[in-house]
């Protein structure tokens, strides 16, 4: 196996990636997006490798203002800037050496699993998407159940905003911290993998643009599940992030799908444990063989 670093470019920012390659001639393309503020030697570089030794080019990138990437604010978590990074990969791959005339597929991971899902419904040239561990958020029910900790949310992240356009300051809160706090995710799991040389690679920030807020709080996953029109693999755990929501998104899925439930300690495992990832990968190279044997409209 071969990785190869792949540049290209999405909203005038250069983003930068590493193309993990078969040892043979590959089936198909892959792209990849994962977990908030992760980079591409976490999760997705995780599943790229085990992917690539599947027999499929896989591509994990840094997303605009994360890693090796240009692009500010530095650690701006925007879901619908990173759906279409998704699209500006897929031209990638789709232009590339190695990859041109190849089937393209998507695989998400955690927050990448929402993302992906709109990337998928807003582009055509996607031909099949498994979410891995996904976090389908459900932003309607939020705004409706919680509207004062909705909208104080938006509020802070637009205020936060408004400071960096005036003065090229962005706001910064730690992505995680050991004891939770005012960070992007309170989970200690995130912590233990983020926060410790486990997850801690050279390449990762751990920051968040508070202005990020106004972005990813009214950020609605479930919407895409009724646009997306081509093969659907849910990979999910009664332990990893909100089974009810990833149920309702599978649900409202009209296309043709199936699911994996795997058994996990929680959410975290599914980004660096071989015992999740291996069975996960196995059934993305199912479900990708299947798609291209007989794909939708076939």
């Amino acid at each position: 196996m071969d990785r190869v670093r792949l540049t290209f470019t999405s909203g005038g920012d250069q983003l930068v990636g590493l193309l993990h390659l078969p040892d043979a001639e590959p089936l198909a393309a892959i792209v990849t997006t994962g977990p908030l503020t992760s980079v591409k030697e976490q999760a997705t570089g995780a599943y790229a490798n085990a992917l690539a030794r599947r027999g499929f080019a896989a591509l994990a990138f840094d997303h605009r203002a994360f890693g090796e990437s240009a692009g500010e604010p530095r650690q701006f978590e925007n879901p619908l800037h990173k759906a279409a990074d998704v699209s500006a990969a897929v031209t990638a791959l789709a232009d590339g050496d190695r990859t041109r005339d190849l089937p393209i597929a998507a695989v998400g991971v955690c927050a990448g699993g929402g993302y992906m899902a709109r990337a998928v419904a807003d582009y055509a040239r996607i031909c099949a998407f498994a979410g891995v561990a996904g976090y389908y958020s459900d932003a309607a029910t939020f705004a409706a159940s919680s509207p004062e900790t909705y909208h104080a949310a938006i509020e802070r992240g637009l205020a936060a905003e408004r400071r960096w356009r005036e003065t090229g300051e962005a706001e910064m809160i730690p992505a995680v911290g050991p004891d939770g706090g005012d960070v992007a995710m309170p989970l200690h799991e995130a912590f233990e993998y983020y926060g410790t040389a486990r997850g801690a690679v050279d390449n990762y920030t751990n920051g968040f643009a508070v202005q990020s807020l106004a972005y990813t709080t009214p950020f609605d996953a479930q919407e895409a599940a009724s646009r997306i029109h081509v093969p659907f693999l849910l990979v999910h755990s009664e332990h990893a992030l909100v089974p009810p929501l990833a149920r309702k998104f599978y649900d409202a899925v009209a296309a043709r799908k199936s699911e994996l439930w795997l058994e996990s300690q929680g959410q975290i495992d599914f980004y660096d444990d071989p015992r999740l990832i291996e069975p996960a990968a196995d059934a993305i190279a199912e479900h990708l063989a299947a798609t291209i044997s007989s794909p939708p409209g076939a």
